[in-house]
């Protein structure tokens, strides 16, 4: 067995970070031994809040005895018991990314993992590496190191092409500098501290993230917030001061100047995105100019260096001139692949700027750009139907543009289909492109034929692409009902990721073969895992099981499309000890979000651990959700608030016709426009449902349209088009959007409902569920409200979601009577 060693040394911290909220700042001194924590603690209300947080030993023995304000010693004990399980099944790491590198001696696998961390109310990040080994009997072994290394501070780690290198990131809490370190196998090379006057945090959202090395790693280049433009100053006397500078002036102060619109939820507070280049050797950064204020940009990499040809830096752009709308999950936002050529030395003045091309003007959306591996193609993923329809996403398409061997871009640019928009799949069939993102290497070796993963109805599939002909094949194991992630290469063979509702994530390696016709396919293999389940949780796990319902639908309207036409799908989940009761677990109907979103038939730690404390689920993909086609995605808008309403009522009746339900035991559980269907379904249905919980739900879209950062949204979904949105709607618009709310039902609820809403969230403003909330409370229905003051949209901070699923456990086995 090959001996294991993390490919890279990266410092290791043994001390403890304890983040605390202004309300527990009574906490003065914390003390890390090693066997036990010391606080010294001032009097104060909290005081019984860190005894019963910080005392509970590794085997989740909580050692107080306070008693909850409010809360008589039953709900105590219910809280309580209900913690321990919990607690177990939030400690289950996630698998974020990996990278495979190849040397003489084989493969080398490095994972990037992360935990959710409490008491800090982080995510600690860790990485583990393992040798792959390829055995004379075909068969692969991964040998893992012994211990992960955990990334004190990291906020992102990216290795370079040739694997030699690692480039860890360090965004700063405050006004530090940005910290690049330049790391080998064995030791620290470089350290470049990057002062805010240079440029802001570097982005690591996922969305206008990206961090690209060049071919020859001496070069690398990112995304970064704009310095802080200057603000108007004045002295000690409220006099101006000419000449604003960003430096600080003890005898002065400064004003806020102009507000500047950003790009919404979770980008309060950010910069505008830029683009700069930083040389790995040196530590000299460069700004990229030449490109407009008025785009965004992001997701950038470096074109083909081919010998005497120019190289550019190609990345997606979003205008945001006249108004930015929020970005996050939307895809409806118009967007380009842009190049700007990179030229070490700075132009001599203004009027040398090197011009900006845009690739894709013939197309409204175009992102996630990736050249081939020899440089041919420039390959982009398309929202363009969401971006032309307003839905906020929609069924995407994929596209290539043949790259210039010497180098010089042409005026217009040829954009080829690779894979279209699928209006109306037939059964069994590709549904269409819901692929969200690509692997930053996903080519094969013959160089034209890509890995991606993306959503298959209710499971999410691995498929093989030519860049050629345009053929789909399907990469994972057809006959699965997992859903699988591809999450590097390894030459021809893919590392993948596949889970179910109840199965936690497993790491497969897929090797590729051919048939007699030269036809590739995959063979896989299961890997042992790295992450290890404690007993209780695979315990639980192992009496659970799943299906799919394909739920038909009962009201065929005229005018709807075909694809509308067809059934939907419930994901069942259930526990075998019900069966063999012969009585039916109580049920909670999970809805999504979005509403153009899915719930895939893959692991989540919160719903499976509602599932091992005894509750069935029906998690409902009604129409209007990916992985369907674009016929019945579209169905949807214009007709909110009443076919998803049917469709899941039609869901909920036919679990109970099948006798999967118990229809005096039925919950309902939804966030975002999931919510927006729990609080209709409790209105529509007042006897369906004997206790309900919404996450940040959408009750009222009237008074929500004025203040949350996608006002189109609301007029998209009211009206099921684009040409009705305006910044000021009229006494028709907000009547229209009242009459499609919950809050025109509330007269008939009596559902006991708790809310759960966070304080920052911009996308539904937290007064939509503080008006709703208290509209029941004034008719007499039981309500319970959650407020996390430092939470937005998502309430996926680590306290925040462990709360939140422990009070939707409680609430609903107090009406269960479980």
């Amino acid at each position: 067995m090959a001996r294991i060693f993390s490919h890279y040394p990266i410092t290791c911290s043994t001390n403890l970070g304890f983040d605390l909220s202004s309300s527990h700042r009574h906490l003065r001194r914390i003390i890390f031994r090693p066997t036990f924590i010391t606080l010294s603690l001032t009097q104060s209300p909290c005081k019984a809040w860190i005894r019963r947080f910080v005392a509970m030993d590794s085997s989740g023995t909580d050692s107080a005895k306070e008693v909850h304000v409010g809360l008589d010693s039953t709900t105590e004990e219910e809280y309580a018991t209900q913690s321990k399980l919990l607690k177990e099944f939030i400690n289950i790491p996630s698998i974020d990314k990996a990278w495979i590198f190849n040397s003489g001696s084989g493969s080398q696998a490095m994972f990037a993992l992360s935990q959710a961390n409490l008491l800090a109310n982080k995510r600690k990040k860790f990485m583990l590496s393992g040798h792959i080994s390829k055995e004379s009997n075909q068969s692969v072994n991964f040998h893992w190191a012994p211990f992960p290394v955990e990334m004190t501070g990291a906020s992102a780690f990216i290795p370079s092409p040739s694997g030699l290198k690692l480039l860890v990131i360090r965004n700063p809490e405050n006004e530090s500098p940005t910290k690049f370190e330049i790391w080998n196998s064995s030791q620290l090379e470089k350290e470049f501290h990057i002062p805010q006057k240079v440029h802001g945090s570097v982005y690591v959202d996922g969305w206008f993230e990206g961090i690209s090395w060049n071919s020859d790693e001496t070069r690398v280049a990112y995304i970064a917030e704009e310095p802080s433009r200057p603000k108007p100053t004045f002295d000690h006397l409220g006099y101006y001061k000419k000449g604003n500078s960003l430096d600080k002036d003890i005898g002065s102060w400064k004003g806020e100047g102009d507000w500047e619109e950003e790009w919404g939820e979770a980008y309060a507070g950010k910069r505008q995105p830029a683009l700069f280049v930083i040389d790995v050797d040196s530590g000299e950064v460069k700004p990229i100019k030449g490109i407009p204020r008025s785009i965004s940009v992001g997701q950038v990499v470096w074109s083909p260096n081919s010998n005497g040809t120019a190289q550019y830096l190609v990345f997606a752009g979003w205008l945001g001139d006249k108004r930015k709308f929020g970005i996050k999950y939307c895809y409806n936002r118009p967007c380009a692949i842009y190049a700007i050529k990179f030229i070490s030395d700075e132009p001599k003045d203004d009027a040398n700027e090197v011009p900006i091309h845009n690739l894709t003007k013939s197309i409204s959306s175009g992102f996630c750009p990736r050249f081939s591996k020899d440089g041919k193609f420039l390959v982009f993923v398309s929202a363009k139907s969401a971006v032309d329809s307003g839905a906020h996403w929609a069924t995407e398409s994929l596209h290539r543009i043949d790259w210039p061997s010497d180098g010089k871009l042409p005026e217009s640019t040829n954009i080829v289909d690779v894979i279209q928009v699928v209006n109306c799949p037939n059964d069994g069939c590709f549904p269409g492109l819901y692929a969200t993102g690509l692997l930053s290497d996903p080519w094969l070796s013959d160089g034209h034929s890509l890995m991606l993963s993306t959503y298959w109805r209710s499971c999410r599939v691995i498929l093989s692409v030519n860049l050629l002909s345009g053929e789909v094949s399907r990469a994972s194991p057809s006959d699965s009902d997992y859903s699988w992630t591809t999450f590097a290469l390894d030459g021809d063979n893919i590392v993948a990721v596949s889970s179910s509702p109840v199965s936690v994530p497993e790491i497969n390696y897929g090797k590729k073969v051919l048939d007699s016709a030269g036809k590739p396919s995959w063979q896989w293999s299961n890997i042992q895992s790295p992450i290890r389940c404690p007993e209780k949780v695979m315990s639980e796990l192992s009496s659970l099981q799943f299906k799919f319902l394909k739920v038909p639908i009962s009201d065929v309207s005229e005018g709807l499309a075909e694809g509308a036409k067809k059934p939907f799908e419930a994901i069942y989940v259930s526990s075998s000890k019900s069966k063999e009761s012969g009585k039916c677990d109580p049920l909670i109907a999970v809805l999504h979000g979005g509403p153009h979103s899915i719930s895939p038939c893959s692991f989540s730690r919160n719903m499976a651990y509602l599932s091992s404390i005894g509750y069935s689920q029906l998690i409902v993909n009604y129409r209007g959700s990916l992985g369907f086609g674009e016929d019945a995605l579209q169905s949807l808008p214009g007709k909110v608030g009443s076919q998803d309403v049917k469709d899941v009522l039609a869901a909920v009746d036919y679990a109970i016709e099948m006798g999967l339900a118990d229809p005096s035991k039925i919950t309902v559980l939804g966030g975002s426009h999931g919510g927006f269907l729990t609080t209709h379904l409790i209105g529509q249905a007042p006897n369906k449902f004997v206790a309900a919980a919404a996450r940040n739900p959408v009750c009222n879209i009237a008074s929500m349209v004025g203040i949350t950062d996608i006002p189109d949204w609301c007029f998209f979904e009211a009206y099921g088009d684009q040409n009705h949105y305006t910044e000021a709607p009229s006494s028709e618009d907000l009547s229209r959007f009242h009459q499609i709310s919950p809050i025109a039902h509330i007269s008939k609820v009596k559902t006991p409902t708790l809310f759960l809403l966070g304080s920052q969230d911009l996308r539904v403003p937290i007064s939509n569920g503080f008006q709703y909330a208290r509209a029941l409370k004034e008719k007499g229905v039981e309500v319970k409200v959650l407020a996390f003051p430092n939470d937005n949209h998502p309430l996926d901070r680590p306290q925040t979601d462990y709360e939140s699923f422990l009070n939707i456990a409680v609430w609903f086995n107090k009406y269960c009577k479980l």
